[in-house]
């Protein structure tokens, strides 16, 4: 079983849909999915598996990640009315809010990019429980990297893990001697820790939760260690602000483009 399964699964428990079930037998009819909004549209390969997994026939009328305008129909599905009305709200529920990422994330990484062309937009943990690689997904969709899919392919020492350990310096001392072929990302928030961290050749500082002026400081403190290292910034970060950080960081992180972002507005139209 894999996800989409389990996704029809809780929409349709033992007992199915109840409501078409009631109405339809065999009756046979076409279905437009249309957005009400311009955006960069995402989520259209799995509302495809959606509706094939509950017998309809797909046509996809867009690529994800392409630039599309309001009205525009994305996908067409005949079948059963019953199997085209069982996958409709699991579809729209993934183009919906794939978009919503997508879309934000493209407005972003345009408008840093054109400051900064090499400053790259990246996701955070800060996900739906079980619906992660579909929002780094549509991160990518937007122009955007997924940065760490969970705490198993990168490592990250936070201020948590520094608190506990005793010092900085400690904590990546503790790592270096675990992990081998893994990058390493260390998070400062302060000068101090800051060059002691570059000082230890790591792969790439977060400075979090400081101002602009306070983070292009201490960028360049770092660099001046070591220029190889790769700045990242993030913490109350957002469109009114982001182009301050843009000027000199490598890579920008953002969990409100995975939490908070608002879904893309999408009906389906039986036809």
């Amino acid at each position: 079983m894999d996800d989409i399964d389990r996704y029809l699964l809780e929409d349709l428990g033992k007992e199915g849909d109840i409501t078409s079930n009631s109405i339809f037998t065999e009756e046979n009819g076409c279905g437009h999915i249309i957005s009400r909004q311009d955006c960069v549209v995402a989520g259209l390969s799995e509302a495809k598996q959606v509706f094939e997994k509950t017998g309809s026939n797909v046509k996809l009328m867009a690529k994800d990640s392409d630039r599309i305008f309001k009205n525009s129909v994305v996908v067409k599905v005949q079948g059963s009315l019953k199997s085209i009305l069982t996958g409709e709200r699991l579809a729209l529920n993934f183009i919906s809010r794939m978009s919503g990422i997508a879309t934000e994330t493209r407005i972003l990484v345009d408008k840093c990019q054109k400051i900064n062309p090499k400053v790259r937009i990246a996701a955070t943990r800060k996900t739906t429980p079980g619906f992660r690689k579909y929002e780094k997904k549509a991160v990518m969709m937007g122009g955007g990297e997924p940065h760490r899919y969970g705490l198993y392919d990168a490592v990250l020492i936070k201020d948590n893990h520094i608190k506990a350990t005793g010092s900085i310096v400690e904590a990546i001392n503790k790592v270096k001697n675990y992990v081998t072929d893994k990058i390493i990302e260390v998070e400062v928030e302060n000068e101090t820790d800051a060059l002691a961290a570059a000082k230890m050749g790591v792969d790439a500082i977060l400075i979090d939760n400081l101002d602009p002026k306070s983070a292009e400081f201490l960028a360049k403190q770092i660099r001046q260690v070591d220029e190889n290292i790769l700045i990242e910034v993030s913490g109350g970060i957002n469109q009114n602000n982001i182009i301050e950080y843009a000027i000199f960081a490598d890579r920008i992180s953002l969990g409100c483009i995975t939490h908070s972002i608002k879904s893309i507005d999408f009906s389906l139209d039986i036809i």
